[in-house]
């Protein structure tokens, strides 16, 4: 299994409506892109200073599944038109579990 995580920081200038169609956008993803197995999206709980402000959490099968995710049109369309609008800071980690 491939668990793919990613952590974003949006812009000071990103606005509330910008964030929350960033995780409705993103939700819309296991609807068709079927090699998700799991599929978590939010924004930090605001629990400790310093985070960063959003995360996707996703498992696959195998790295050819996760390949798939990665460029699935859909999900680069969330990328260019709700993420990088609003992006200061991206972090990522792919692990083989």
């Amino acid at each position: 299994m491939i668990r793919h995580i990613v952590l974003f920081t949006w812009t000071e200038a990103a606005t509330d409506e910008q964030k929350e169609t960033v995780t409705t956008e993103l939700g819309k993803l296991p609807g068709v892109i079927p090699q998700l197995r799991s599929y978590t999206v939010g924004p930090d709980a605001g629990i400790n200073q310093g985070n960063h402000d959003y995360a996707v959490v996703a498992d696959f099968d195998d790295v050819d599944d996760y390949l798939l995710y990665r460029d699935h049109p859909q999900h680069q369309e969330v990328i260019v038109q709700h993420i990088r609008p609003i992006m200061a800071s991206r972090a990522a980690v792919q692990l083989s579990l």
